[in-house]
């Protein structure tokens, strides 16, 4: 996710991104989210046929079309749910086959194949009463599903250590519908995989994928997904793209929305909305390992410890960039990782690992480089949606997570 002061060194993050509005639905037919309005793009529609996944949202319809009750559809839901998730994890760790012509590492197929099924979804008209509540529940259970939310499962015993990933969807997809979150991609390429953290031990890693979508966030999936799970594990660490040709470790999180418009093209301003308001703090900050994880050699890129934030001194109304860290009574403008999505996962994880009383599990927000396609592709109308430079930066940004992951865990 993207820094809004940073916005100007970033290629996917302009502030004068100009949105698309999607289509009105012809009569008679249901309405499409913009994200789903989307899906018809040439891009798009590429990737699902060069990666194999064009056929599930067919499959899916005819799953739905024998669905006779409530209970039928949900099961439905929830089994095409996790086989799109599992499918899109087996492709990026080299299980089964590939499908097509797609390099294996690649996020996209999953991102657009969910969008493929909720579009089926939504417009479904089963042959029994089917609410908008009911509706809206299968949604969720196929959201959940497909994003590794609901099958996140460690080893019972002692011995293991325990780590928690989590990736982001694309974004700024009206800009290039080709892009590629090296965040997702990572989180299916380590997804149930084991390393060895430079203390020697054994770890697990399990992982799960958020949307880019700020009501989504206000509505808890992120406490919902991570609650049951941080009081087992020994390391989490939520990540996201952020700028080009490095990494950072965030070490503060803001309170703060800074309306960047998300995948629906809405736009959010005002303090991050959590439970009780009134313990809320205007700052959180990371327990990763970061001087341990910036000093060791990762990869490529280089890795810093990012102390920067944005702030409202206290009884002061104009924003003051702080290179160390806020200052005593002050409200939050931008965290390390800027005021967007990438910001407020990293706030709630954080903010729910102290409400638990887990203040020395180490965890906080890891952000990788921008994801670049090679000289000469950068055109989003005539550009190709992928080429060898493209996937040896996203190949290359998975790696270095992993060695970061193995020294953080080591590092307790």
């Amino acid at each position: 996710m993207i820094s809004i002061r940073s916005a100007l060194a970033l290629p996917l993050a302009a502030v004068s991104l100009a949105l698309a509005t999607p289509p009105a639905p012809a009569a008679g037919t249901a309405a499409v989210t913009a994200e789903e309005a989307r899906l018809d793009r040439a891009a798009p529609q590429e990737i699902l046929r060069r990666s194999g996944f064009a056929s599930l949202a067919p499959e899916f319809a005819e799953g739905l079309a024998g669905a006779g009750s409530f209970a039928a559809a949900e099961r439905t839901v929830g089994r095409y749910g996790s086989q799109l998730w599992r499918r899109a994890v087996d492709r990026a760790q080299g299980r089964g086959e590939a499908g097509g012509t797609l390099s294996r590492d690649d996020d996209r197929p999953l991102y657009w194949s969910r969008l493929a099924l909720t579009r089926e979804l939504r417009s479904w008209q089963p042959g029994f009463t089917l609410t908008e509540e009911g509706r809206a529940r299968l949604l969720d259970r196929l959201e959940r599903s497909s994003r590794g939310q609901d099958s996140i499962r460690y080893p019972a015993g002692k011995g293991v250590k325990r780590i928690l990933l989590t990736g982001f969807d694309p974004f700024t997809l009206d800009r290039d519908t080709r892009i590629s979150n090296p965040s997702g991609a990572t989180a299916l390429a380590l997804d149930g995989t084991w390393l060895r953290t430079s203390d020697g031990s054994l770890a697990r890693v399990e992982t799960a994928v958020f949307p880019v979508r700020w009501q989504d966030f206000a509505d808890g999936t992120v406490e919902r997904t991570l609650r049951p799970h941080l009081p087992e594990v020994d390391l989490f660490t939520t990540v996201s793209q952020g700028r080009p040709g490095r990494f950072d470790v965030e070490r503060t999180n803001g309170a703060w929305r800074g309306g960047f418009p998300d995948n629906e093209n809405l736009s959010r301003t005002g303090t991050v909305p959590v439970a009780d308001p009134a313990t809320q703090p205007q700052w959180t900050s990371t327990t990763l390992p970061h001087a341990a994880i910036t000093a060791a050699s990762t990869g490529r890129f280089p890795v810093y410890d990012n102390t920067s934030v944005t702030e409202l001194p206290a009884g002061a109304d104009t924003p003051v960039v702080r290179p160390d860290g806020p200052t005593p009574g002050s409200a939050a403008r931008a965290g390390g990782g800027g005021n967007y999505l990438s910001n407020e996962i990293a706030y709630r994880a954080t903010l729910l690992r102290d409400r638990l009383g887990l203040r020395d599990l180490p965890g906080g927000h890891v952000h990788t480089p921008v994801l670049e396609f090679g000289p000469g592709n950068t055109d989003p109308a005539t550009g190709a949606v992928t080429d060898a430079a493209f996937v040896r930066n996203r190949l290359d940004i998975i790696a270095q997570v992993r060695a970061i992951l193995t020294v953080a865990a080591g590092s307790r």
